[in-house]
């Protein structure tokens, strides 16, 4: 049953919140003390964090986002309230709250992008919604159209977005148009037809009036004797709950559509294009070796019997809670099992893992499932894998905790993830001679292979203007969406730069949350015989290692260089990185030694620029580097050879489609070109099918489109209809 608990709670505090109108500066003290104690990292709420400002609805969105944990969603609330002496039970459950996307979390732009009254007016509209909400009069309601009207035209904002924001205070009075509750109102068929056609069609920025109308038309109609549902709050977990199962719905219609009667799997023709998986062999990855050894991967749960028999996933669960504790939820586990017996199959790919910031090895599908009851422990669940790498590299990011997660549609990752396993068929082992390694030029990098494979889709224009910033500044960050090949770019162009495919001379590492300076220049570290040693990290090897080589150049790659905490990294690095002060000794953190680095050490770090839950570059940091936006390279000459060569209509007016989308994309106030649709989304395509296309389009496109315009589906479902008529 649903509970509701939260609703007094938020009411309070939103009144708590009010008393700081006028003591912003004091609010901003609070909220990063409320981080410092629960020991989470603050978001990011201004460029570097300096906050000067704040609104009470970004406050509230601090612990209302979509990936935000239920612990630690109640750890925020209940510091929260001891700081603001709110003696309001805590609420336990969250049930009909909508939340933010994590990508654009604050209600308004930060510094230099927001006018001078944006955050005064939204305090405005908070006070006046309170207000309105206790004594709606015609006066106050006047008041409150005005800043809503102001609020909802603000750069970044929209329906979903301050209709949220109202409801998160005054639930009872202010209806949530998110895309959940306008499909339940206006698509999903429980509210009358009759209904449904005296409501005004939402349009992309409603006016308060338009507003207005909405809400007590379908007001009057919840309070009428035809509705079971009496409230906007229940009608937000009624939507919630619709959206789900419709969503699960047709998840399982589409899995089942690939099977017979029999439930075995069709021709490869009828199925899914390829997917990549990450899989774990047994709690961090003991069961490895063997599994390799024997060319299989293989899961548990055993116990319970071949897999083939359960008809659901629900199947699944309720028998492991029978067979083993009861009061576990087997959520995760039932989704693996299910999707390794029922979406794998022959020719996808598996990445290894170790924990969450290792991988271990990759290989291919070989086989369907097979149940084998003769294997003793609880591994009986296999399929034969053609394990084609075996190694450590550090994991692009943080894997996931689950056994086996299909990534197929995070595109960005599978490119950083193969990137790992990357080999040139003509490089031979390192033996000191750099004249024996394949030659690789600006040519290269612009033409790619004989076959033209391997290519870069940037102009030459573009490459002499990098390799000159490169050169100059010594320290350089490629920058854009996902899909414009920024890890592809970065190897090629040192190895462009170098004139040598030589990969000894290239180091690429990932930043993430966990990354410090011990890894990255030294620290002490545990040994074996006991107690600790001093240990050299990756960028204090690579600059000792080109030390002793001046005469060629080193290229130092860092992926996804703003997750990491920069300051804690880099530390006395800043200075030393910069251009004019190569060759300047500091002493190091930890030991006596005097460090510097070489002037034949060249930094490039990559930037994903469709991340805006992700922190801004420290402004130290940021001036020691240049920076060059990577974009889409359709109209590069190469895509355009490219496209010549496969000489498929449908995918020249897919393209074509995908350009004038960029084009709208780029023209948003809320987004720009740092979301533009990069090119490697239709890279390295063999041949072209209505399968393909589709996969594309389906699977990869409109889901991203969903996220960028989370709170405007009327947006979505025009280019989602554009992106499908391109290709019929």
């Amino acid at each position: 049953m649903a509970q509701f608990d939260w609703i007094d709670f938020y009411g309070d505090f939103a009144k708590a919140l009010l008393n700081y109108r006028d003591k912003r500066a004091d609010l901003i003290q609070i909220i990063k003390k409320v981080y410092e104690e629960i020991e989470i990292n603050l978001p990011t709420l201004e460029k570097d964090n300096q906050i000067v400002d704040i609104d009470p609805f970004t406050v509230f969105g601090l612990f209302n986002k979509s990936k935000l944990k239920e612990s630690n969603r109640v750890k925020i609330i209940t510091a929260f309230a001891k700081k603001l002496a709110i003696s309001t039970t805590i609420p336990t459950s969250f049930d009909a709250i909508p939340v933010l996307n994590n990508q654009n979390a604050t209600f308004y732009y930060w510094i230099g992008d927001r006018g001078s009254e944006d955050v005064d007016n939204l305090w405005e509209l908070f006070r006046n919604a309170l207000e309105y909400a206790e004594a709606p009069t015609d006066d106050k309601r006047q008041i409150f159209s005005k800043y809503f009207d102001l609020a909802i035209n603000l750069k970044g904002n929209g329906n979903s977005k301050i209709t949220m924001g109202l409801y998160w205070i005054a639930p009872n009075i202010f209806l949530n148009l998110d895309s959940r509750n306008i499909w339940y109102i206006y698509e999903s068929g429980k509210i009358p037809a009759d209904v449904v056609d005296t409501l005004p069609k939402i349009e992309q920025k409603i006016s308060a009036k338009l507003y207005f109308d909405i809400s007590e038309k379908l007001q009057k109609y919840l309070l009428s004797e035809r509705s079971m549902l009496k409230t906007f709050i229940e009608l937000s977990y009624e939507a919630w709950k619709r959206s789900v199962q419709v969503n699960q719905g047709e998840k399982e219609a589409k899995i089942q559509s690939q099977r017979d009667d029999k439930g075995i799997a069709l021709a490869d023709e009828d199925v899914d294009s390829v997917h990549y998986w990450v899989y774990s062999p047994g709690d961090n990855a003991y069961k490895w070796d063997e599994f390799y050894k024997s060319g299989i991967m293989a899961i548990g749960w055993g116990e319970i019997g071949d897999l083939k028999m359960f008809a659901s996933k629900e199947e699944m669960k309720k028998k492991m809670k029978e067979t083993f504790d009861p009061s576990r939820s087997y959520i995760n586990t039932a989704l693996a099992t299910w999707q390794f017996v029922n979406e794998m199959k022959p020719r996808d790919v598996i990445f290894v893992k170790k924990g969450m910031y290792q991988i271990i090895g990759r290989g291919i599908v070989k086989s369907d499932y097979i149940f084998d009851d003769s294997v003793e422990d609880s591994f009986k669940n296999i399929r034969q894998v053609d394990w084609t790498d075996k190694g450590e590299w550090p994991y692009p990011g943080q894997a996931v905790i689950k056994t086996l997660t299909d990534i197929t549609a995070y595109t960005d990752s599978i490119e950083k993830l193969n990137a790992l396993f990357e080999t040139e068929d003509d490089i031979v082992e390192e033996d000191g001679d750099d004249s024996k390694y394949p030659e690789y030029t600006k040519i290269n990098f612009l033409n790619g292979k004989e076959d033209g494979k391997d290519r870069v889709y940037m102009g030459e224009e573009d490459y002499d203007t990098l390799v000159g910033l490169v050169r100059n500044k010594k320290n350089v960050i490629l920058q854009g969406a996902p899909g414009v090949g920024k890890t592809f770019v970065a190897k090629r162009l040192a190895y462009s730069m170098m004139g040598r495919k030589n990969p000894n001379r290239v180091m690429l590492v990932q930043f993430h949350q966990s990354y410090s300076y011990e890894d990255f220049i030294e620290g002490f570290r545990p040994v074996a015989s006991g107690g600790f040693e001093i240990k050299k990290g990756s960028f204090y090897s690579f600059c000792k290692k080109a030390q002793y080589d001046p005469e060629h150049e080193y290229f130092f790659i860092i992926d996804e260089i703003n997750r990491g905490n920069l300051s804690k990294i880099f530390g006395e690095m800043f200075m030393l990185i910069e251009n004019d002060k190569r060759g300047n000794e500091l002493q190091l953190l930890y030991s006596d030694e005097k460090f510097f680095v070489p002037k034949n050490v060249y930094i490039i770090g990559m930037m994903n620029t469709a991340d805006r839950s992700l922190a801004m570059l420290d402004y130290a940091l940021r001036r020691r580097f240049a920076f060059f936006d990577m974009k889409p390279g359709f109209a590069s000459d190469g895509f355009r050879e490219y496209r010549k060569k496969l000489a498929n209509k449908k995918f020249d007016k897919l393209i074509v489609t995908v350009e004038n989308l960029n084009r709208v994309i780029s023209e948003d106030d809320s987004l720009g070109e740092g979301f533009c649709i990069g090119h490697s989304y239709f890279c390295d395509l063999e041949h072209i099918s209505d399968k393909i296309l589709s996969d594309i389009v389906e699977y990869e496109l409109i889901p991203m489109l969903k996220e960028y315009w989370f709170d405007e589906p009327l947006k979505v479902q025009e280019w989602t209809n554009n992106l499908r008529g391109a290709i019929k």
